[in-house]
């Protein structure tokens, strides 16, 4: 793949990227829960997730998802429904944190497994990478072009959901999130909600 091929790829991934849905209200609502670490580790297992995906979708799995109607059915069914588990937790009361450092890795590693799930568990990435990467993957795809794939579609959600919680944790914002962060956890919550039901109705 030249570097001209590469560009627009990447553009297109990146508008994608920044594009609103549950993954944005997922890295806001472990930001906000966890802090700056927390979120991060979410923003970095949504992007092992669409890696993952790109890769997947590369070598041919969306091709299966989509002429296999009831294996598009139970991924997307599955997806809500932990859409909507998140949405839930944010709209309860939380527990006070605990200060060990072993509760930090494993709200760390937990935020890890979110993102990876909302990344992995939404099948309409399979068909936005079927679109996109039918202009630029040829019918045999070797292991190398799939891993510049890869690396391209994951590294750049990545580094955009890390941007993402790094200005939400950072700076003159952090102190009115804390404030209002109950708040702000119940409108993540009702937000994911929204999005599993819109998940469960639109096709």
């Amino acid at each position: 793949m030249t570097l001209a091929n590469w560009f627009p790829l990447a553009l297109i991934c990146l508008m994608g990227a920044m594009s609103p849905g549950p993954s944005l209200a997922l890295i806001l609502r472990n930001t906000l829960q966890g802090g700056r670490r927390q979120g991060m580790a979410t923003a970095l297992g949504h992007g092992a997730g669409v890696g993952l995906y790109a890769l997947l979708t590369a070598m041919g799995l969306s091709l299966l998802l989509t002429r296999t109607p009831w294996l598009f059915e139970l991924i997307r069914y599955a997806g809500a429904l932990f859409l909507a588990l998140l949405g839930l937790q944010a709209l309860l009361p939380q527990k006070p944190k605990a200060e060990a450092t072993s509760q930090h890795a494993t709200s760390r590693r937990r935020g890890a497994l979110e993102g990876l799930a909302v990344a992995f568990l939404n099948p309409q990435l399979a068909i936005f990478f079927l679109a996109l990467f039918s202009q630029f993957v040829q019918q045999q795809t070797s292991w190398a072009q799939g891993g510049l794939l890869l690396l391209t579609a994951g590294g750049i959600d990545a580094l955009w959901y890390l941007l993402v919680a790094g200005i939400f944790s950072h700076g003159r914002l952090l102190p009115w999130l804390t404030r209002h962060q109950r708040q702000l956890q119940r409108l993540s919550g009702l937000l994911l909600l929204a999005i599993a039901l819109r998940v469960l109705w639109v096709g």
